[in-house]
């Protein structure tokens, strides 16, 4: 996890602009550098370092001997970067995992370079021998990435959009902020006096198709064909391998547990796999929530069961209402369910930073997307409905779940690793039939929970415990904290600032209180960058007003919540 920051083609004096740099100093709390490019006196890189791999070398832009004229400037984790460096005999100059992009790059191109990374990035490249500068994202966004440009070739990227918001360039008509497409790549012409053209935008890998980088890594025992015992275990194989992979970090490793069936999956193989790798330290695991809360009870069953060394973090909703506007400072994004998700997961991260010397963050992200987790996937009217839904979510994650996930662990220098992210493990699961993926017999995420029956891995309570949103789980049935939220709010925003909403904005117009007063805390810090998010998240296939949840006619809780 790092931050990075660079402009091409500055109108304004660089010592000026790079203030904006400072603004997401919380992603990397170790090092910060800001380096002008020789002969471009008007573009420049900032860095903002959290130091997992290579403690040493691992300042950037990063450059080495042997490509005087390449520049990189990366947030990420490349997980196959010595599998490659030894494939294709390259040599190595520092012990950096993102140095296998200069490589690959020189050897292949920029589209053969961004297929072949197993991991979780977003780049910034420069080539000042063939005047290029080029764009890329993983395919889920897991790692943020914003772009400006201007109607006359100025470029402006940052991890995050604050970065930009304030820089000053001299054309009169104000530069759009975009996030930067997952899964894309974009290469520009740079021209002598720093600005730059456009040429070419791709996509270089889907969530759907199997990646590039899989043929370099030949896993034992994976079957072929769809009878129910080889998918099964399929499933097992390539799950334990994304976590293993992820347990790259010379930094103290620890798991976000909230007693649900993903984080308990991750937890658990994490704590296994731990052992069998000899880490010098146990397995930290966090959970938070009120004293009655389903989630830190069940948590708690599946910490007791794996042997981590558990940490509870109480909340209360008072705390909770307290860090909403600066958890939406952070997400920049006023999507409801994003916001209150986020809260939760802000301040567990608050506490880890605070009192533990756990960095890197294992989370259950990405399975309800994946394996149909949401209750309303039981409403699909048919298996392809909810198969071409699935790969919607997956699409759509880095505005929503993945962007919540990196930017409340950033906010605190942590980086989060989303092992059901894993690109190999999710093209898998998507590439078996539409009918298997589906729920069965009223049970989401069927398939999953049966590759992992009689492994033991976790109570088998656990392992079929119904879905309950993180936001909601962490306070008990008698009253969610979405319902301690919108009480709060109903003494922020009369009902005649709600009648005009729809004016007031036109765009995604807000529909309840709540929604109001995040919109309206949004555009306080964000003016008119409202389409950074493009519309709400919802529930599909039913009549739904709120996100929760708790809120939807299918909602049963468990017996003993």
């Amino acid at each position: 996890m790092c931050g990075i920051w660079a402009l091409f083609g500055s109108d304004e004096c660089l010592a000026v602009q790079c203030t904006n740099a400072m603004k997401i100093a919380h992603r990397g709390p170790d090092a910060f550098r800001f380096e002008n490019v020789n002969g471009f006196t008007n573009c420049c890189f900032g860095f903002h370092r959290l130091a997992i791999v290579d403690q040493l070398y691992g300042m950037q832009p990063l450059r080495v001997k042997k490509f005087p004229y390449l520049w990189l400037c990366y947030n990420g984790e490349i997980y196959n970067h010595i599998r490659l460096r030894d494939h294709f005999k390259f040599d190595y100059q520092t012990k950096v995992d993102g140095e296998i992009l200069l490589h690959l790059y020189d050897r292949f191109g920029i589209e053969k370079m961004a297929s072949l990374l197993d991991g979780v990035f977003a780049f910034i490249l420069l080539d000042t021998a063939n005047r290029k500068v080029f764009l890329g994202r993983d395919t889920y966004g897991l790692r943020p990435l914003f772009r400006m440009l201007t109607d006359d070739g100025f470029l402006a990227v940052c991890s995050e959009a604050k970065g930009l918001t304030q820089i000053t360039h001299s054309m009169s008509t104000p530069a759009k902020i975009t996030p930067f497409l997952p899964g894309h790549f974009e290469v520009f012409d740079l021209k002598l006096n720093g600005k730059v053209e456009s040429v070419q935008m791709d996509r270089f890998h889907c969530c759907t198709d199997e990646p590039k980088h899989a043929s370099y890594n030949n896993l034992k025992g994976l079957g072929t064909g769809f009878e129910l015992e080889t998918v099964k275990s399929n499933i097992r194989i390539l799950f334990e391998n994304a976590v293993k992979k992820r347990l790259m970090a010379h930094r103290r490793i620890g798991c976000l547990l909230s007693g649900g069936l993903d984080s308990s999956l991750v937890a658990a193989t994490l704590v296994k796999l731990a052992k069998e790798e000899q880490l010098q330290y146990p397995i930290q695991t966090f959970s938070i929530g009120t004293k009655d809360s389903p989630d830190v009870a069940a948590a708690r069953k599946v910490a007791d069961y794996i042997g981590s060394e558990h940490h509870e973090v109480s909340f209360t909703p008072e705390e909770g209402i307290q860090a909403v506007e600066e958890v939406i400072l952070h997400l920049e994004s006023y999507d409801i369910t994003t916001v209150r998700a986020s809260v939760g997961m802000y301040l567990i991260s608050k506490y880890i930073r605070e009192k533990t010397d756990s960095v890197v963050i294992f989370s259950g992200e990405g399975s309800d997307e994946l394996t149909q987790g949401y209750l309303y996937f039981h409403k699909a009217p048919s298996p392809k409905a909810g198969a071409d839904e699935s790969v919607r979510l997956l699409k759509e994650l880095y505005l929503f779940d993945v962007l919540r996930a990196d930017r409340t662990t950033a906010a605190h220098g942590l980086e989060l690793r989303a092992p059901f992210l894993d690109h190999r493990f999710t093209a898998y699961y998507l590439s078996l039939p539409e009918e298997m993926r589906a729920p069965k017999d009223g049970v989401e995420k069927h398939l999953l929970r049966e590759s992992f029956k009689e492994m033991k891995l976790i109570p088998d309570e656990i392992l079929w415990r119904r879905k309950e949103a993180f936001s909601d789980g962490m306070t008990s049935m008698k009253k969610s904290w979405y319902i301690s939220l919108q009480e709060h709010i109903e003494s922020e925003v009369n009902n005649s600032q709600l009648e005009k909403a729809a004016k007031l904005f036109p765009f995604n117009p807000p529909t309840t209180k709540e929604g109001f007063y995040f919109r309206q805390v949004f555009e306080k810090m964000y003016p008119g960058c409202y389409e950074w998010i493009p519309h709400y998240w919802m529930p599909l296939w039913i009549k739904a007003t709120d996100p929760s949840a708790r809120t939807l006619s299918i909602y049963k809780p468990d017996k003993d919540q």
